[in-house]
Protein backbone atom coordinates (compact mmCIF):
# COMPACT_ATOMS: atom_id res chain seq x y z
CA UNK A 1 0.00 0.00 0.00
CA UNK A 2 1.40 3.40 -0.97
CA UNK A 3 1.64 6.22 1.55
CA UNK A 4 -1.21 8.02 -0.24
CA UNK A 5 -3.41 4.94 -0.08
CA UNK A 6 -2.46 4.41 3.56
CA UNK A 7 -3.47 7.97 4.41
CA UNK A 8 -6.76 7.66 2.52
CA UNK A 9 -7.61 4.37 4.26
CA UNK A 10 -6.69 5.81 7.65
CA UNK A 11 -8.84 8.88 7.08
CA UNK A 12 -11.84 6.79 6.06
CA UNK A 13 -11.46 4.68 9.19
CA UNK A 14 -11.10 7.58 11.58
CA UNK A 15 -14.08 9.47 10.19
CA UNK A 16 -16.18 6.30 10.41
CA UNK A 17 -15.18 5.95 14.06
CA UNK A 18 -15.96 9.59 14.75
CA UNK A 19 -19.46 9.17 13.33
CA UNK A 20 -20.28 5.67 14.58
CA UNK A 21 -19.25 6.22 18.19
CA UNK A 22 -20.87 9.60 18.74
CA UNK A 23 -24.37 8.16 18.31
CA UNK A 24 -26.95 10.90 18.89
CA UNK A 25 -24.36 13.41 20.12
CA UNK A 26 -23.82 16.33 17.77
CA UNK A 27 -20.56 15.88 15.87
CA UNK A 28 -19.32 19.34 16.79
CA UNK A 29 -19.90 18.64 20.49
CA UNK A 30 -18.25 15.23 20.22
CA UNK A 31 -15.12 16.35 18.38
CA UNK A 32 -13.13 16.89 21.57
CA UNK A 33 -13.38 13.21 22.51
CA UNK A 34 -12.13 11.93 19.16
CA UNK A 35 -9.43 14.59 18.81
CA UNK A 36 -8.44 14.22 22.46
CA UNK A 37 -8.20 10.44 22.21
CA UNK A 38 -6.07 10.69 19.08
CA UNK A 39 -3.80 13.13 20.89
CA UNK A 40 -3.62 10.85 23.95
CA UNK A 41 -2.51 7.93 21.78
CA UNK A 42 0.07 10.06 19.98
CA UNK A 43 1.80 11.44 23.06
CA UNK A 44 1.79 7.96 24.64
CA UNK A 45 3.48 6.32 21.66
CA UNK A 46 5.82 9.25 21.11
CA UNK A 47 6.83 9.08 24.77
CA UNK A 48 7.44 5.31 24.63
CA UNK A 49 9.60 5.79 21.54
CA UNK A 50 11.62 8.41 23.41
CA UNK A 51 11.96 6.56 26.73
CA UNK A 52 13.01 3.27 25.07
CA UNK A 53 15.17 4.88 22.42
CA UNK A 54 13.12 3.03 19.80
CA UNK A 55 14.35 -0.34 21.11
CA UNK A 56 11.53 -2.84 20.58
CA UNK A 57 13.17 -5.20 23.09
CA UNK A 58 12.15 -2.82 25.87
CA UNK A 59 8.50 -3.26 26.91
CA UNK A 60 7.78 -0.02 28.72
CA UNK A 61 4.08 -0.83 29.13
CA UNK A 62 4.96 -3.93 31.19
CA UNK A 63 7.10 -2.00 33.68
CA UNK A 64 5.90 -1.05 37.16
CA UNK A 65 5.14 2.60 37.85
CA UNK A 66 7.34 2.51 40.97
CA UNK A 67 10.39 1.14 39.15
CA UNK A 68 13.45 3.14 40.28
CA UNK A 69 14.65 3.40 36.70
CA UNK A 70 11.59 5.47 35.86
CA UNK A 71 12.21 7.95 38.65
CA UNK A 72 15.81 8.33 37.50
CA UNK A 73 14.62 9.07 33.96
CA UNK A 74 11.65 11.24 34.90
CA UNK A 75 13.41 14.58 35.29
CA UNK A 76 15.28 14.40 31.96
CA UNK A 77 12.18 13.13 30.18
CA UNK A 78 10.07 16.09 31.29
CA UNK A 79 12.81 18.56 30.37
CA UNK A 80 13.06 16.99 26.90
CA UNK A 81 9.49 16.01 26.03
CA UNK A 82 7.66 18.40 28.34
CA UNK A 83 5.69 15.71 30.22
CA UNK A 84 5.94 12.23 31.75
CA UNK A 85 3.65 9.21 31.34
CA UNK A 86 3.91 6.21 33.65
CA UNK A 87 3.36 2.73 32.16
CA UNK A 88 -0.11 2.36 33.70
CA UNK A 89 -1.13 5.69 32.16
CA UNK A 90 -0.24 4.75 28.58
CA UNK A 91 -3.00 4.84 25.99
CA UNK A 92 -2.41 1.21 25.02
CA UNK A 93 -2.76 -0.01 28.61
CA UNK A 94 -5.91 2.00 29.27
CA UNK A 95 -7.46 1.01 25.92
CA UNK A 96 -6.74 -2.71 26.47
CA UNK A 97 -8.66 -2.68 29.76
CA UNK A 98 -11.35 -0.18 28.77
CA UNK A 99 -14.25 -2.61 28.32
CA UNK A 100 -13.73 -4.13 31.78
CA UNK A 101 -13.05 -0.93 33.71
CA UNK A 102 -16.14 0.17 35.65
CA UNK A 103 -14.42 3.41 36.67
CA UNK A 104 -13.03 4.22 33.22
CA UNK A 105 -14.33 7.78 33.11
CA UNK A 106 -12.81 8.79 36.46
CA UNK A 107 -9.59 6.85 35.80
CA UNK A 108 -9.16 8.67 32.49
CA UNK A 109 -9.72 12.03 34.17
CA UNK A 110 -7.09 11.15 36.79
CA UNK A 111 -4.65 10.04 34.08
CA UNK A 112 -5.06 13.29 32.13
CA UNK A 113 -4.57 15.32 35.30
CA UNK A 114 -1.42 13.34 36.14
CA UNK A 115 0.10 13.87 32.68
CA UNK A 116 -0.58 17.61 32.84
CA UNK A 117 0.68 17.85 36.44
CA UNK A 118 3.93 16.09 35.54
CA UNK A 119 5.07 19.38 33.97
CA UNK A 120 4.45 21.46 37.09
CA UNK A 121 7.56 23.42 38.01
CA UNK A 122 9.20 22.76 34.62
CA UNK A 123 9.60 25.12 31.63
CA UNK A 124 6.87 23.21 29.79
CA UNK A 125 4.23 23.77 32.49
CA UNK A 126 2.21 26.41 30.61
CA UNK A 127 2.39 24.48 27.34
CA UNK A 128 1.01 21.30 28.93
CA UNK A 129 -1.43 22.78 31.42
CA UNK A 130 -5.09 22.28 30.52
CA UNK A 131 -4.47 20.32 27.32
CA UNK A 132 -7.19 17.83 28.26
CA UNK A 133 -9.52 20.43 29.79
CA UNK A 134 -12.17 19.93 27.12
CA UNK A 135 -12.05 16.12 27.35
CA UNK A 136 -14.77 16.03 30.01
CA UNK A 137 -15.21 12.37 30.97
CA UNK A 138 -18.14 13.21 33.28
CA UNK A 139 -20.18 15.09 30.67
CA UNK A 140 -23.78 14.04 30.10
CA UNK A 141 -23.05 14.29 26.37
CA UNK A 142 -21.43 10.88 26.79
CA UNK A 143 -24.49 9.37 28.48
CA UNK A 144 -26.80 9.81 31.42
CA UNK A 145 -25.23 7.05 33.54
CA UNK A 146 -21.67 6.13 34.44
CA UNK A 147 -22.11 2.87 32.55
CA UNK A 148 -23.25 4.69 29.41
CA UNK A 149 -20.36 7.13 29.68
CA UNK A 150 -17.85 4.32 30.07
CA UNK A 151 -19.27 2.39 27.13
CA UNK A 152 -18.91 5.38 24.82
CA UNK A 153 -15.43 6.24 26.11
CA UNK A 154 -14.35 2.62 25.65
CA UNK A 155 -15.70 2.65 22.11
CA UNK A 156 -13.66 5.77 21.25
CA UNK A 157 -10.52 4.32 22.83
CA UNK A 158 -10.95 0.98 21.04
CA UNK A 159 -11.68 2.68 17.75
CA UNK A 160 -8.61 4.89 17.87
CA UNK A 161 -6.51 1.95 19.12
CA UNK A 162 -7.50 0.03 16.00
CA UNK A 163 -6.13 2.67 13.63
CA UNK A 164 -2.98 1.57 11.84
CA UNK A 165 -0.26 4.19 12.18
CA UNK A 166 2.56 1.71 11.70
CA UNK A 167 4.84 0.19 14.29
CA UNK A 168 6.04 2.64 16.92
CA UNK A 169 9.18 0.52 17.32
CA UNK A 170 10.16 0.17 13.69
CA UNK A 171 12.72 2.94 13.90
CA UNK A 172 10.68 5.12 11.58
CA UNK A 173 8.47 6.91 14.10
CA UNK A 174 9.73 10.36 13.17
CA UNK A 175 9.16 10.16 9.42
CA UNK A 176 6.13 7.90 9.30
CA UNK A 177 3.98 7.92 12.40
CA UNK A 178 4.21 11.62 13.14
CA UNK A 179 3.16 12.50 9.59
CA UNK A 180 0.21 10.10 9.78
CA UNK A 181 -0.93 11.31 13.19
CA UNK A 182 -0.65 14.94 12.13
CA UNK A 183 -2.51 14.30 8.87
CA UNK A 184 -5.26 12.41 10.69
CA UNK A 185 -5.69 15.24 13.19
CA UNK A 186 -5.91 17.87 10.44
CA UNK A 187 -8.31 15.66 8.50
CA UNK A 188 -10.60 15.42 11.51
CA UNK A 189 -10.49 19.16 12.21
CA UNK A 190 -11.18 19.90 8.55
CA UNK A 191 -14.17 17.55 8.43
CA UNK A 192 -15.61 18.84 11.67
CA UNK A 193 -15.24 22.41 10.38
CA UNK A 194 -16.86 21.52 7.05
CA UNK A 195 -19.81 19.88 8.79
CA UNK A 196 -20.23 22.54 11.45
CA UNK A 197 -20.83 25.43 9.07
CA UNK A 198 -19.94 28.89 10.32
CA UNK A 199 -18.89 27.80 13.82
CA UNK A 200 -16.29 25.47 12.33
CA UNK A 201 -15.05 27.81 9.65
CA UNK A 202 -14.19 30.39 12.27
CA UNK A 203 -11.18 28.47 13.49
CA UNK A 204 -10.02 26.56 10.46
CA UNK A 205 -8.39 27.83 7.28
CA UNK A 206 -8.58 25.34 4.38
CA UNK A 207 -5.24 23.68 3.73
CA UNK A 208 -4.42 25.15 0.33
CA UNK A 209 -5.43 28.67 1.36
CA UNK A 210 -3.08 28.17 4.32
CA UNK A 211 -0.32 27.13 1.91
CA UNK A 212 -0.76 30.29 -0.12
CA UNK A 213 -0.73 32.53 2.96
CA UNK A 214 2.39 30.83 4.36
CA UNK A 215 4.23 31.16 1.04
CA UNK A 216 3.28 34.83 0.72
CA UNK A 217 4.50 35.65 4.23
CA UNK A 218 7.82 33.84 3.81
CA UNK A 219 8.48 34.61 0.13
CA UNK A 220 12.20 34.83 -0.69
CA UNK A 221 13.18 34.73 2.98
CA UNK A 222 15.90 32.14 3.41
CA UNK A 223 15.53 32.33 7.16
CA UNK A 224 13.05 33.87 9.60
CA UNK A 225 13.48 34.40 13.30
CA UNK A 226 9.95 33.31 14.20
CA UNK A 227 6.43 33.11 12.76
CA UNK A 228 3.29 34.44 14.42
CA UNK A 229 -0.49 34.23 14.07
CA UNK A 230 -2.41 36.74 16.25
CA UNK A 231 -5.70 34.83 15.81
CA UNK A 232 -4.30 31.34 15.42
CA UNK A 233 -7.44 29.18 15.72
CA UNK A 234 -6.36 25.52 15.56
CA UNK A 235 -2.86 26.47 14.38
CA UNK A 236 -3.31 25.38 10.76
CA UNK A 237 -1.66 28.48 9.28
CA UNK A 238 1.42 28.16 11.49
CA UNK A 239 1.78 24.49 10.67
CA UNK A 240 1.55 25.11 6.94
CA UNK A 241 4.63 27.27 7.31
CA UNK A 242 6.35 24.32 8.98
CA UNK A 243 5.27 21.93 6.22
CA UNK A 244 6.27 24.16 3.35
CA UNK A 245 9.69 25.19 4.61
CA UNK A 246 12.53 23.25 6.16
CA UNK A 247 12.17 23.54 9.90
CA UNK A 248 15.68 24.94 10.37
CA UNK A 249 14.89 28.25 8.65
CA UNK A 250 12.27 29.09 11.29
CA UNK A 251 14.85 29.69 13.98
CA UNK A 252 12.89 30.46 17.12
CA UNK A 253 9.65 28.66 16.52
CA UNK A 254 5.92 29.29 16.29
CA UNK A 255 3.86 31.84 18.20
CA UNK A 256 0.13 32.43 18.39
CA UNK A 257 -2.72 33.85 20.43
CA UNK A 258 -6.30 32.59 20.49
CA UNK A 259 -9.40 33.89 22.25
CA UNK A 260 -11.50 30.71 22.34
CA UNK A 261 -10.38 28.31 25.08
CA UNK A 262 -11.34 25.10 23.26
CA UNK A 263 -9.64 26.20 20.06
CA UNK A 264 -6.58 27.29 22.05
CA UNK A 265 -6.27 23.71 23.31
CA UNK A 266 -6.73 22.37 19.77
CA UNK A 267 -3.85 24.53 18.58
CA UNK A 268 -1.49 23.31 21.29
CA UNK A 269 -2.40 19.67 20.62
CA UNK A 270 -1.91 20.32 16.92
CA UNK A 271 1.63 21.54 17.57
CA UNK A 272 2.56 18.39 19.48
CA UNK A 273 0.97 16.17 16.85
CA UNK A 274 3.14 17.80 14.18
CA UNK A 275 6.26 17.21 16.27
CA UNK A 276 6.75 20.82 17.30
CA UNK A 277 8.26 20.38 20.75
CA UNK A 278 7.05 22.52 23.65
CA UNK A 279 10.18 24.70 23.54
CA UNK A 280 9.56 25.55 19.87
CA UNK A 281 6.04 26.95 20.20
CA UNK A 282 4.24 29.42 22.40
CA UNK A 283 0.46 29.56 22.08
CA UNK A 284 -1.25 31.98 24.44
CA UNK A 285 -4.89 32.43 25.47
CA UNK A 286 -6.53 35.82 25.40
CA UNK A 287 -7.98 38.75 23.46
CA UNK A 288 -5.29 39.85 21.01
CA UNK A 289 -6.80 43.30 20.43
CA UNK A 290 -7.17 44.25 24.09
CA UNK A 291 -4.62 42.11 25.94
CA UNK A 292 -1.87 41.16 23.48
CA UNK A 293 0.87 38.74 24.43
CA UNK A 294 4.46 38.77 23.12
CA UNK A 295 4.82 42.52 23.64
CA UNK A 296 8.49 41.96 24.44
CA UNK A 297 8.94 40.66 20.90
CA UNK A 298 6.95 43.56 19.47
CA UNK A 299 9.21 46.00 21.28
CA UNK A 300 12.32 44.10 20.19
CA UNK A 301 13.07 42.72 16.76
CA UNK A 302 9.50 41.74 15.91
CA UNK A 303 8.38 38.78 13.80
CA UNK A 304 9.85 38.14 10.36
CA UNK A 305 6.67 36.39 9.21
CA UNK A 306 3.03 36.83 10.27
CA UNK A 307 0.11 34.78 8.94
CA UNK A 308 -3.49 35.30 9.95
CA UNK A 309 -7.13 34.66 9.15
CA UNK A 310 -8.81 36.78 11.83
CA UNK A 311 -12.59 36.73 12.35
CA UNK A 312 -14.47 38.96 9.92
CA UNK A 313 -16.25 42.10 11.11
CA UNK A 314 -16.40 41.19 14.80
CA UNK A 315 -17.25 43.76 17.45
CA UNK A 316 -14.58 45.09 19.79
CA UNK A 317 -14.20 47.83 22.42
CA UNK A 318 -12.71 50.36 20.04
CA UNK A 319 -13.61 53.93 20.98
CA UNK A 320 -15.45 52.75 24.11
CA UNK A 321 -11.96 52.48 25.62
CA UNK A 322 -10.35 55.92 25.13
CA UNK A 323 -6.94 54.60 26.16
CA UNK A 324 -6.72 52.41 23.05
CA UNK A 325 -5.96 55.38 20.78
CA UNK A 326 -2.67 55.70 22.69
CA UNK A 327 -1.81 52.04 22.13
CA UNK A 328 1.40 51.77 20.12
CA UNK A 329 -0.37 49.46 17.67
CA UNK A 330 -3.22 51.82 16.81
CA UNK A 331 -1.85 55.31 17.52
CA UNK A 332 0.16 55.74 14.28
CA UNK A 333 -3.02 55.51 12.17
CA UNK A 334 -4.60 58.28 14.24
CA UNK A 335 -7.92 56.47 14.42
CA UNK A 336 -9.37 53.23 15.78
CA UNK A 337 -11.14 50.60 13.69
CA UNK A 338 -14.95 50.89 14.03
CA UNK A 339 -16.46 49.22 17.09
CA UNK A 340 -18.65 47.04 14.88
CA UNK A 341 -15.82 45.98 12.57
CA UNK A 342 -12.49 45.07 14.15
CA UNK A 343 -10.85 43.95 10.88
CA UNK A 344 -8.37 46.81 10.66
CA UNK A 345 -7.56 46.49 14.37
CA UNK A 346 -6.16 43.03 13.57
CA UNK A 347 -4.29 44.47 10.56
CA UNK A 348 -2.69 47.25 12.62
CA UNK A 349 -1.81 44.79 15.37
CA UNK A 350 -0.03 42.53 12.87
CA UNK A 351 1.79 45.47 11.31
CA UNK A 352 3.12 46.62 14.67
CA UNK A 353 4.49 43.13 15.39
CA UNK A 354 6.41 42.89 12.10
CA UNK A 355 10.20 43.12 12.05
CA UNK A 356 11.95 45.58 9.73
CA UNK A 357 12.32 42.85 7.10
CA UNK A 358 9.01 41.19 7.91
CA UNK A 359 5.99 40.42 5.79
CA UNK A 360 2.43 39.67 6.89
CA UNK A 361 -0.26 37.86 4.86
CA UNK A 362 -3.74 38.44 6.28
CA UNK A 363 -7.13 37.17 5.09
CA UNK A 364 -9.53 40.13 5.01
CA UNK A 365 -13.20 40.85 4.43
CA UNK A 366 -13.39 42.76 1.12
CA UNK A 367 -15.51 45.60 2.53
CA UNK A 368 -12.61 47.09 4.47
CA UNK A 369 -10.86 47.98 1.21
CA UNK A 370 -13.47 50.45 -0.04
CA UNK A 371 -15.61 51.64 2.87
CA UNK A 372 -15.24 55.22 4.12
CA UNK A 373 -14.86 56.68 7.59
CA UNK A 374 -12.22 55.32 9.96
CA UNK A 375 -11.38 52.46 7.62
CA UNK A 376 -10.49 54.90 4.83
CA UNK A 377 -8.22 56.83 7.21
CA UNK A 378 -6.44 53.60 8.18
CA UNK A 379 -5.98 52.68 4.49
CA UNK A 380 -4.49 56.11 3.87
CA UNK A 381 -2.02 55.57 6.71
CA UNK A 382 -1.03 52.15 5.37
CA UNK A 383 -0.59 53.37 1.78
CA UNK A 384 1.17 56.64 2.61
CA UNK A 385 3.54 54.76 4.93
CA UNK A 386 4.23 52.31 2.06
CA UNK A 387 3.26 49.18 3.96
CA UNK A 388 0.78 47.70 1.44
CA UNK A 389 2.66 45.38 -0.91
CA UNK A 390 -0.23 43.45 -2.49
CA UNK A 391 -3.97 42.94 -2.35
CA UNK A 392 -5.20 39.62 -3.76
CA UNK A 393 -8.84 38.86 -4.56
CA UNK A 394 -9.61 35.14 -4.18
CA UNK A 395 -12.47 33.11 -5.59
CA UNK A 396 -15.74 32.84 -3.63
CA UNK A 397 -16.68 29.81 -1.54
CA UNK A 398 -13.14 28.72 -0.64
CA UNK A 399 -13.78 28.75 3.11
CA UNK A 400 -16.03 26.69 5.37
CA UNK A 401 -19.10 28.49 6.65
CA UNK A 402 -19.02 31.41 4.20
CA UNK A 403 -19.31 31.90 0.44
CA UNK A 404 -17.65 35.32 0.56
CA UNK A 405 -14.86 35.99 -1.94
CA UNK A 406 -12.21 37.13 0.56
CA UNK A 407 -9.02 39.08 -0.06
CA UNK A 408 -5.47 38.59 1.15
CA UNK A 409 -3.65 41.71 2.29
CA UNK A 410 0.14 41.46 2.13
CA UNK A 411 2.00 43.97 4.30
CA UNK A 412 5.74 44.59 4.10
CA UNK A 413 8.17 46.86 5.91
CA UNK A 414 10.87 46.46 3.27
CA UNK A 415 9.26 47.35 -0.05
CA UNK A 416 11.73 48.35 -2.80
CA UNK A 417 9.29 50.88 -4.31
CA UNK A 418 6.05 52.72 -3.50
CA UNK A 419 3.74 50.83 -5.86
CA UNK A 420 0.87 48.64 -4.65
CA UNK A 421 0.23 45.40 -6.51
CA UNK A 422 -3.30 44.17 -7.16
CA UNK A 423 -4.00 40.57 -8.19
CA UNK A 424 -7.36 39.22 -9.31
CA UNK A 425 -7.21 35.49 -8.55
CA UNK A 426 -10.98 35.10 -8.47
CA UNK A 427 -11.36 33.81 -12.02
CA UNK A 428 -11.93 30.25 -13.16
CA UNK A 429 -8.21 29.81 -13.87
CA UNK A 430 -7.47 29.98 -10.14
CA UNK A 431 -9.78 27.36 -8.63
CA UNK A 432 -11.56 24.09 -9.24
CA UNK A 433 -15.28 23.75 -8.72
CA UNK A 434 -16.18 20.91 -6.35
CA UNK A 435 -19.43 19.75 -4.78
CA UNK A 436 -19.67 22.05 -1.76
CA UNK A 437 -16.70 24.38 -2.06
CA UNK A 438 -14.34 25.83 -4.60
CA UNK A 439 -10.80 24.53 -4.13
CA UNK A 440 -7.38 25.95 -4.95
CA UNK A 441 -4.85 23.35 -6.06
CA UNK A 442 -1.06 23.48 -5.74
CA UNK A 443 -0.90 24.57 -9.40
CA UNK A 444 -3.20 27.50 -8.69
CA UNK A 445 -0.96 28.52 -5.79
CA UNK A 446 2.09 28.38 -8.06
CA UNK A 447 0.31 30.65 -10.56
CA UNK A 448 -0.55 33.21 -7.89
CA UNK A 449 2.95 33.12 -6.38
CA UNK A 450 4.52 33.62 -9.83
CA UNK A 451 2.37 36.72 -10.40
CA UNK A 452 3.13 37.99 -6.88
CA UNK A 453 6.85 37.53 -7.42
CA UNK A 454 7.08 39.15 -10.86
CA UNK A 455 5.10 42.28 -10.00
CA UNK A 456 4.35 42.63 -13.72
CA UNK A 457 1.13 43.96 -15.22
CA UNK A 458 -0.99 41.19 -16.73
CA UNK A 459 -4.26 41.97 -18.51
CA UNK A 460 -7.26 41.08 -16.34
CA UNK A 461 -5.02 39.52 -13.65
CA UNK A 462 -2.45 41.89 -12.14
CA UNK A 463 -1.47 45.54 -12.01
CA UNK A 464 1.04 47.56 -10.02
CA UNK A 465 -0.41 50.96 -9.14
CA UNK A 466 1.50 54.05 -8.05
CA UNK A 467 0.91 55.64 -4.67
CA UNK A 468 -0.28 58.77 -6.46
CA UNK A 469 -2.95 56.83 -8.37
CA UNK A 470 -4.18 55.04 -5.23
CA UNK A 471 -4.39 58.37 -3.39
CA UNK A 472 -6.28 59.93 -6.32
CA UNK A 473 -8.73 57.03 -6.12
CA UNK A 474 -9.61 57.98 -2.53
CA UNK A 475 -7.29 55.25 -1.15
CA UNK A 476 -9.62 52.58 -2.44
CA UNK A 477 -7.79 49.23 -2.28
CA UNK A 478 -10.46 47.11 -3.91
CA UNK A 479 -8.91 44.92 -6.62
CA UNK A 480 -11.79 45.52 -9.02
CA UNK A 481 -11.04 49.27 -8.96
CA UNK A 482 -7.75 48.67 -10.74
CA UNK A 483 -8.12 45.46 -12.74
CA UNK A 484 -10.66 45.28 -15.50
CA UNK A 485 -12.66 42.07 -15.57
CA UNK A 486 -12.22 40.12 -18.77
CA UNK A 487 -15.29 40.18 -21.00
CA UNK A 488 -15.90 36.53 -21.81
CA UNK A 489 -19.00 37.16 -23.87
CA UNK A 490 -18.91 36.03 -27.49
CA UNK A 491 -17.86 38.77 -29.90
CA UNK A 492 -20.48 39.25 -32.63
CA UNK A 493 -19.65 40.72 -36.07
CA UNK A 494 -22.71 42.89 -36.77
CA UNK A 495 -21.87 43.38 -40.47
CA UNK A 496 -21.54 39.66 -41.02
CA UNK A 497 -24.71 39.01 -39.01
CA UNK A 498 -26.70 41.52 -41.13
CA UNK A 499 -25.44 39.90 -44.35
CA UNK A 500 -26.48 36.48 -43.07
CA UNK A 501 -29.93 37.86 -42.12
CA UNK A 502 -30.41 39.34 -45.61
CA UNK A 503 -29.52 36.00 -47.18
CA UNK A 504 -31.90 34.18 -44.84
CA UNK A 505 -34.76 36.64 -45.51
CA UNK A 506 -34.25 36.34 -49.27
CA UNK A 507 -34.31 32.58 -49.02
CA UNK A 508 -37.51 32.68 -46.95
CA UNK A 509 -39.16 34.98 -49.55
CA UNK A 510 -38.13 32.59 -52.31
CA UNK A 511 -39.60 29.60 -50.44
CA UNK A 512 -42.85 31.46 -49.82
CA UNK A 513 -43.13 32.28 -53.55
CA UNK A 514 -42.54 28.66 -54.48
CA UNK A 515 -45.15 27.49 -51.96
CA UNK A 516 -47.68 30.01 -53.30
CA UNK A 517 -47.13 28.72 -56.84
CA UNK A 518 -47.65 25.11 -55.73
CA UNK A 519 -50.84 26.00 -53.86
CA UNK A 520 -52.22 27.89 -56.89
CA UNK A 521 -51.56 24.91 -59.14
CA UNK A 522 -53.37 22.57 -56.73
CA UNK A 523 -56.40 24.84 -56.51
CA UNK A 524 -56.56 25.14 -60.35
CA UNK A 525 -56.87 21.37 -60.69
Amino acid sequence: MTSTQQRAALQRQIWAIANDVRGSVDGWDFKQYVLGTLFYRFISENFVDYITGGDDNVDYAAMNDDDELLEDARDDAIKTKGYFIYPSQLFSVVADNANNNESLNTDLAATFTAIESSANGYPSEQDIKGLFADFDTTSNRLGNTVKAKNERLAAVLKGVAGLDFGDAHDGDFESNQIDLFGDAYEFLISNYAANAGKSGGEFFTPQNVSKLIAQLAMHKQTTVNKIYDPACGSGSLLLQAKKHFDAHIIEDGFFGQELNHTTYNLARMNMFLHNVNYDKFDIQLGDTLIEPHFTEIQNGLGFDAIVSNPPYSVKWKGSDDPTLINDDRYAPAGVLAPKSKADFAFVLHALSYLSSKGRAAIVCFPGIFYRGGAEKKIRRYLVDSNYVETVIALAPNLFFGTTIAVNILVLSKSKPDTATQFIDASGADFFNKETNNNVMTDDHIKQIMAVFDQKADIDYVAKSVSLKEVAANDYNLSVSSYIEAEDTREVIDITQLNAELKTTVARIDQLRSEIDTIVAEIEAD
